[in-house]
Order: structure tokens, then C-alpha cells, then sequence
């Protein structure tokens, strides 16, 4: 079974981009590598994207494979290709957990997106984001509002039900 990340938090990024991987990320990226070994750092894949991602996304390597798998099946030179490679491979970098268990973000990505003295971290199951803490609280909006369309006592679980398979 292939592990998920899970979980949020404020991470402290010092002077020359240092951050600290949150322990159990590093224990799904260390899973997500195919060569990764004991004494290895795992290696994973940021994608920094375009001028409208304002947030920073990690896949393993088996995830960053698996797009690289699921881009390469659609038609040669299609607008949609060309686009996805651009923003998955042009605009991406590799990176490796150091053995203190952070990462440098480079200031180019932390340019990106505002990125000063503190990283927040949140899991999206099979990738995590990287934001400036006040940008990520700013994106809380539209959640708050699709919640606050449900009935009192409503269980979130609905949604699935309402989107299923999509």
C-alpha cells in the first residue's frame, strides 16, 4: 500500500532557504523513491509552475513518474501537452531531504511565492504544497463558502457523493 501524506504546519525557513521536511513526509518520500536506499536522502520532484500557482507542489518519484507516464500518452505537439510538460518539467526542479531532514528551497521559488521566514506545509494525499503562511489562510475562502452552502449538521462526507469518481 502506497503510504500518503498527511497532516499541515508551519515550518521555519532560515537565511539561505533551509527548511525542515515535516518527519512523516519524509517517511512517504523515503517510500515514493524507487532509489532510495538506507543512508540514501530520498529524492522527490517541486513544481514550481506558472505566474498563477502561488504555491510550491512535491510529488515522490514514483508520482512524478506517474505524471510523466500519464503526459506522455496523450498526443504528440496537442496544445494540452505541450502546456503540461511546460508547467511539469520546464517548470520544476528535483530536490533530496538532506540528512538533518530539510531541503533548500532556492530563492528563486521562494521569490515565487513570498516566501520569507516560514514555510506552511499541507498534505494533499499524494503530493504536499509548500506556501507562505497568509497566502495558504487567504485560499480558505472558497472551502468556507462551499461549507457554508451545506445544511447545519451536514456530514463533509457528502461531497464525495456529489463528485464521485471525478
Amino acid at each position: 500500500m502506497v503510504r500518503r501524506f498527511r497532516g499541515e504546519g508551519v515550518q521555519k525557513v532560515d537565511t539561505k532557504g533551509r527548511v525542515s521536511i515535516p518527519a512523516s513526509y519524509r517517511a512517504v518520500l523515503r517510500d515514493g523513491d524507487p532509489s532510495w536506499s538506507e543512508g540514501k536522502m530520498p529524492e522527490f520532484v517541486i513544481v514550481y509552475g506558472d505566474r498563477r500557482r502561488n504555491f510550491l507542489e512535491c510529488f515522490t518519484v514514483d508520482a512524478a513518474n506517474d505524471m510523466d507516464e500519464r503526459i506522455s500518452l496523450m498526443p504528440r505537439g496537442s496544445g494540452r501537452r505541450r502546456a503540461l510538460e511546460r508547467l511539469f518539467n520546464g517548470q520544476s526542479l528535483s530536490a533530496s531531504v538532506d540528512e538533518t531532514g530539510r531541503i533548500v528551497l532556492p530563492l528563486k521559488q521562494r521569490q515565487k511565492i513570498d516566501i520569507e521566514d516560514k514555510a506552511y506545509f499541507v498534505a494533499m494525499g499524494d503530493t504536499f504544497q509548500i506556501w507562505k503562511p497568509e497566502t495558504y489562510h487567504a485560499t480558505e475562502a472558497p472551502i468556507d463558502a462551499l461549507l457554508d452552502k451545506m445544511p447545519d449538521g451536514a456530514d463533509i462526507w457528502t461531497l464525495l457523493e456529489d463528485d464521485a469518481g471525478n
